[in-house]
């Protein structure tokens, strides 16, 4: 995977809107788990990915390294030789002298060398420093979303139990007369009114029965009091 695509993918992921990927899911919470999987997966990708990257900057900061320090050296070296060329000169020993500085020359041609290589690889060393300075960042970002992700996941799970719990809840207050023991209790106090009505109208009956039987022994007396009388009268006649 080329630097490119780890910093796109690493941008992308890092920047991706939860809320309105949750809007366009028909399963919100299956959704989640697998961008909680797929934001695993991805961060673990990219941090071996990133980790190559910053590997590879430490190597190039290590030879740039190497390669100013070799030029500082290969400077001190041409310098000794020039000053035992004069010395030698000065001494008469012109021969040992061009010796002294040819070596030399070839010690700054060395350090012209290094510091070349040096030069060269700077450029690309910065740009390799905000490279992995945008890749750190995107991957702590990354990092950040993903504790979102199953932060919104906790959430929505929650909520889904609530709901359901309230759903529960719902569906038992509809079935309320079936389910509630005072209605019980009111069917039963009926059926107790509906005895109790049966026997006052029993009561009743039996009531205007008597009183039916004390009306005809009235009407008897009645009717022996009057035989009675007109037996009196023929009798005093």
């Amino acid at each position: 995977m080329t630097k490119q695509t780890i910093l796109g993918r690493v941008t992308q992921l890092a920047k991706a809107n939860i809320n309105a990927l949750l809007d366009q899911a028909e399963d919100p919470q299956k959704m989640l788990d697998q961008l909680i999987r797929d934001y695993t997966a991805n961060i673990s990708e990219a941090e071996q990915a990133v980790a190559a990257t910053i590997g590879n900057l430490r190597l190039m900061e290590q030879d740039h390294r190497e390669d100013v320090d070799a030029a500082r050296e290969w400077g001190d070296k041409a310098l000794a030789a020039s000053r035992k060329a004069d010395e030698l000169r000065a001494a008469g020993s012109a021969a040992e002298a061009d010796t002294f500085d040819n070596l030399a020359k070839v010690a700054l041609g060395r350090q012209l060398q290094s510091e070349k290589e040096a030069k060269t690889a700077e450029p690309t060393i910065t740009a390799q420093t905000e490279v992995v300075d945008k890749l750190k960042s995107g991957l702590d970002q990354m990092k950040n979303k993903l504790t979102e992700l199953k932060s919104k996941r906790d959430e929505l799970v929650a909520r889904a139990k609530s709901a359901q719990a309230q759903n529960q809840m719902m569906d038992s207050v509809k079935n309320i007369n079936v389910l509630d023991p005072t209605s019980e209790l009111s069917r039963f106090e009926d059926k107790v009114r509906r005895e109790e009505a049966k026997a006052m109208g029993k009561q009743e009956l039996a009531a205007s029965s008597l009183d039916a039987q004390f009306e005809r022994l009235d009407s008897l007396g009645d009717s022996a009091e009057i035989e009675a009388r007109l037996a009196a009268l023929k009798t005093a006649s």
